[in-house]
Formats: structure tokens, sequence, C-alpha cells
């Protein structure tokens, strides 16, 4: 309400809410906006199967309380700073139920948001923005949650050559658009499935009878997959696999300090020819730019998808 006084809790809340749009500006200048969209049309039947699951067999009460041909407005509002990824499937919910729904657009995936902030407005049947707000509302807040970790994490390498990826800890039936928030938040995709590279990790390993038993079986897929990897855990594995020339090593669960040593000792070895390397666990925000520092290509970080929390947006209602 207008002039009314803000409690104790409400004033501690602002003043958490504006230092943090301080410091997400001031930290450093941010990846430029992806350019690429999402076509939310290509995911009807998903969205259809979340809007079924919620929907069970009617949603009682918007049915018994909102008249049936009641128009409403919704905004979707910031309530924390956060990457905006997914806004075109959020929009899609909507228009899936009522095909009058039309959205007024002010910002786009990849973009900055600080709270209180609009990215967009929908008008349709009140009825509709009531029962499709928390399948939309899930899905923008999951999808945007992964591009703000992952703005995070590529802050933190800037300057530094290495690029932020994501793995295959992905929720089953979203990894499309998890590893499309990824890219949203200026990360990059590891592989999409299973088929696309070897990756040939410790269980593998472990069930060929060693690293060098392992690619020298995997030497067949050169020119048939986009790259040929071999995860290490200790410098003997990595000797042993530089006698198969790999296009990636994957140091696992080393110290910063052993992957800088790792690098070194093979860029010196290997002269002009290039092995990329990747870094994997273990890897934190608190120290994610001392492995990118230490000579790495790619830092693959799993918490991206399957940690990232969700942020904090509202969809408030009103009718017209």
């Amino acid at each position: 309400m207008v002039g009314q006084a803000l409690s104790p809790a409400n004033r501690q809340a602002t003043k958490l809410a504006s230092a943090m749009a301080w410091r997400w500006q001031a930290e450093a200048p941010a990846p430029r906006s992806m350019s690429e969209s999402l076509d939310a049309s290509g995911y009807h039947e998903l969205l259809r199967r979340f809007l079924k699951e919620d929907f069970g067999a009617g949603d009682i009460t918007t049915d018994m309380v909102v008249p049936a041909g009641l128009r409403a407005r919704g905004e979707l509002i910031a309530k924390a700073p956060l990457v905006l990824a997914g806004l075109d499937l959020f929009l899609e919910v909507f228009r899936l139920l009522d095909p009058t729904a039309a959205a007024e657009i002010a910002r786009k995936d990849g973009e900055e948001l600080r709270p209180g902030e609009i990215p967009a407005r929908v008008r349709a049947l009140a009825r509709t923005l009531l029962s499709g707000e928390r399948v939309a509302l899930n899905l923008l807040q999951r999808l945007s949650g992964i591009a703000t970790l992952t703005r995070r994490f590529v802050r933190e390498v800037a300057g530094t050559g290495a690029q932020i990826l994501d793995t295959r800890k992905t929720t089953p039936g979203l990894r499309t658009l998890e590893k499309y928030a990824v890219r949203t938040g200026g990360g990059r995709n590891h592989r999409k499935d299973l088929a696309e590279a070897v990756l040939i990790k410790e269980n593998h390993i472990r069930l060929a009878g060693g690293v060098s038993p392992a690619l020298e079986a995997a030497q067949s897929a050169k020119g048939n997959v986009a790259w040929i990897e071999i995860e290490v855990t200790n410098f003997d594995e990595l000797r042993d696999s530089l006698a198969y020339s790999p296009d990636v090593i994957l140091l696992d669960n080393m110290s910063p300090a052993q992957v800088r040593q790792a690098v070194e000792q093979v860029r010196r070895a290997e002269g002009a020819r290039k092995i990329r390397f990747e870094a994997s666990g273990g890897i934190t925000l608190k120290n994610v730019r001392e492995f990118a520092e230490a000579g790495v290509d790619w830092i693959s970080v799993g918490a991206l998808t399957h940690s990232a929390p969700a942020v904090d947006l509202s969809f408030e209602i009103e009718p017209e």
C-alpha cells in the first residue's frame, strides 16, 4: 500500500536485494547477449505433457472462483538479479491454453535483470493465466537459474581463454532445454548424447583393462565422431594416453597445481601439436579461476545443470 511503512524484515530484504543488484552489475562486463533464440513451437508436446500433469482432472479452484469470460493481465517480475532464459517457453504455455493470449516482451533471453524489472506482460483469459502460471514459471525459473549460474562461472574465468562446459548431468527429458540455458548464460555444451563423441572414463578404462587397451579400441571411431577424449586421474595414465594422440584429455579430480603440471608437461613434449585439456571434478566458483589459469581449454561443471538454484521470479495477475 502506498505510504505504508516497511517492517524491519522488509527493509532488510530491500537492502539485500539492492546490494545484490549492485554487486551483479559491478562484478564484470557481461558476455554479449546470445543471438540464439529458442523455437518454443517445437516443444508443444512436452509443454502439453507438463500441463496435463499439473491439471489432473482440471483446475477446480480457478473454475469455481474465476468467471469464465474474465480477461486479465499478468506481469512477470524479477525478484533477484538473474539471467533470463526460456521466456518464449513461458509465453508458449499460455498460448497453448488460450490462442488469444498476447504478450508484450521487453527483454530477451541472455539479458541480465535486476530486481523489479518486468521482462514481459501477458494478456489472456484470467483462467488461462491462473492455470498455466505454475508450469510456465517452473520452467522459466529452472532455465534462468542455469543461465544465471553459468554466467557467474563464465565471469570468473574471463580473460583466461578457458571455456565453461556443461555435462550430461541434466534432468531427464529436459536436456535440450537445459543445454540451451547453459549457452544462454555464455557457456558451451559438452556432448549432447553418448553418440556425439568418444569419452573414455574410469569405468571404461577398468573394464577395458587399462588406458592403452581402451584407446586402442577407440581408434576405429576416428573420423566418425566429433572427438576422442579420455579421462585420466594420475600422471601414469596421462603418459599412457599420449601414445594414442587423443583429441582431448580430461584431468579428473586433480588439484590446480597438478593440472598446471600436466598441461605444461604435455605442451613441452607435444610442441606445436595441440591436445585440448579439460578439467573436471571439484570445480566451484571459488576455485574455477585457478583451474583456468592452470592452462586448460575446457572446464566442465556438472553443477550448472544438476545444482543450479531456481531464480526468484513472480507472476502477478490483475483483471483488465
